[in-house]
């Protein structure tokens, strides 16, 4: 009977310190607010003849890290805010950016803001993560996987990946292989393939 107690008493306390282990785990799990003063999101887009970037403000956004490990998160792109920074003449950049605009690329009139959310991320040799989400552009959602890093210092956590989006997968038309010919277009094509730099600073 002394050596049954003894063993539920050991039973006990094994659980009582894994529950504390488990709560502490939990605990470690911490919530940034994305600083969007401090966060950007470049684009980068290619013709045959050239290439254009620019910014998009970030209206909001948030992530969770458990240690270095990101386990969720999202954020929401304020579309109408889209620039070009590379062409000088202000006519010519105004062209350009109102193209963007127009349902021929974001159709931003419809669809002002565009998101991202996170489903997985998985852990990569070098302090890398593959973070797979959803992002919607033009309201219509589709699944990517693009690699990331993840730092801190103080309170402030980074998260930093470039997003490369098949822009015909989001009903934009213009000018893609995808829609069109690509001997027709000639060096009118414009690529499918764009990059959205992502660069994310959250703070506790």
């Amino acid at each position: 009977m002394k050596l049954f107690k003894q063993l539920a008493g050991t039973a006990a306390a094994v659980l009582l310190l894994t529950s504390a282990t488990l709560v502490e785990k939990i605990n470690k799990a911490t919530t940034y607010k994305v600083d969007t003063s401090k966060s950007e999101l470049i684009w980068r887009g290619k013709k045959v003849t050239g290439e254009h970037h620019g910014t998009i403000d970030l209206q909001s956004g948030s992530f969770t890290l458990d240690g270095m490990k990101l386990t969720g998160g999202s954020f929401v792109a304020d579309m109408s805010s889209i620039k070009d920074l590379d062409i000088a003449d202000k006519d010519m950049n105004g062209k350009l950016v109102g193209h963007l605009k127009s349902e021929d690329f974001f159709g931003v009139e419809k669809h002002p803001v565009a998101k991202f959310v996170v489903t997985k991320a998985t852990p990569k040799s070098g302090g890398m993560l593959d973070v797979t989400g959803d992002l919607t552009i033009k309201g219509i959602t589709k699944p990517v996987t693009f690699p990331v890093t993840v730092t801190s210092t103080g309170g402030q956590a980074m998260v930093k990946g470039t997003i490369v989006v098949d822009r015909s997968k989001y009903d934009m038309k213009f000018r893609s292989k995808s829609f069109f010919d690509a001997a027709t277009l000639g060096d009118k094509m414009v690529y499918d393939d764009f990059e959205i730099e992502v660069d994310l600073v959250g703070t506790k």
